[in-house]
């Protein structure tokens, strides 16, 4: 039954037959006849079925949340059990936003498949959020710490941001000497998908949001870096993106004494996500410690 619970879960977490048939590279009509036999054997309808929607009935709701655990312990056991026997081997697919994946995880990549060549990277650089289950994803690297409680996490590092100018834009430029002077100023700015842009600047106990504006807008920073550095503007971007350049001299930091972050709440932090539902698989933790090791 245990196998036939797997399938379950996965169907849930997939959210069609089609999907979950995907991710574990069967037919969804193979998908089905699993369903129908775990439902026979609980006496239970587990899921409300039509040619447009797939939903838990009550039953089902109840059975996914109790035989989590079991899914769980079952997968813990068998890896416990395997031990260091199990090599990491398979696909690993893993999806980053674009700028770290460029700059931060592809050039470590050749690494890590060297020291696993059993293994395989398929790499999605994407600034968009995945659902890991539907788009059967094994790890995904993004800002902050996901809502949805099937899901792990570990913390990759401080996502701390800088502000910054090419020394010829700062000198054909009026000087920056506190915040409210960006006014004066053409910055190059993250989407946010609202009509006013906002930057907020910490000093002490003293708060300040500034309204910017730029004739460059892009969802990823790599754009934004590419203008910066030609003189386009002020730019507002991860350290770990703008440091190779403040060592070279090509960028320079403005207004240093101040901490500044696209939101209120801070720039957030970088976490490594993936799947709860089951024990990690042996690439999936061998990619984690890597990256681990990478960061400290």
């Amino acid at each position: 039954m245990l196998e036939l619970i797997k399938v379950f879960h996965q169907v849930v977490e997939s959210g069609s037959f089609s999907q979950a048939g995907k991710s574990l590279h069967m037919a969804p009509s193979s998908i089905a006849r699993n369903i129908d036999s775990l439902e026979a054997q609980l006496t239970s309808t587990l899921f409300k079925r039509s040619t447009r929607q797939l939903s838990l009935t009550e039953e089902g709701s109840y059975f996914y949340k109790q035989s989590l655990k079991l899914v769980i312990d079952a997968d813990t056991l068998q890896a416990e059990m395997r031990g260091a026997r199990d090599t990491p081997q398979g696909m690993l697919r893993i999806s980053v936003f674009e700028s770290f994946g460029n700059l931060c995880i592809a050039p470590i990549i050749p690494e890590f498949l060297q020291l696993y060549p059993e293994v395989q990277v398929e790499l999605e650089l994407d600034n968009k959020l995945v659902d890991l289950h539907r788009d059967n994803i094994d790890l995904a690297i993004r800002i902050g710490v996901p809502q949805d409680s099937g899901l792990k996490a570990r913390k990759l590092l401080t996502n701390r941001t800088l502000l910054t100018a090419s020394p010829n834009y700062l000198k054909q430029h009026n000087p920056i000497v506190q915040p409210n002077d960006l006014h004066q100023h053409n910055c190059l700015l993250i989407s946010q998908q609202r009509q006013i842009n906002h930057w907020f600047f910490n000093r002490g106990k003293t708060k300040q949001k500034v309204s910017v504006n730029g004739n460059f807008i892009s969802k990823g920073g790599s754009p934004l870096m590419t203008a910066a550095l030609k003189g386009g503007g002020v730019l507002l971007l991860s350290e770990w993106m703008v440091r190779p350049y403040l060592d070279s001299g090509e960028l320079v930091e403005v207004l240093p004494q101040w901490t500044v972050n696209h939101w209120e709440g801070g720039s957030g932090e970088i976490f490594a996500i993936y799947k709860a539902a089951q024990y990690p698989k042996p690439h999936i933790r061998a990619f984690l410690d890597f990256l681990i090791s990478k960061q400290s």
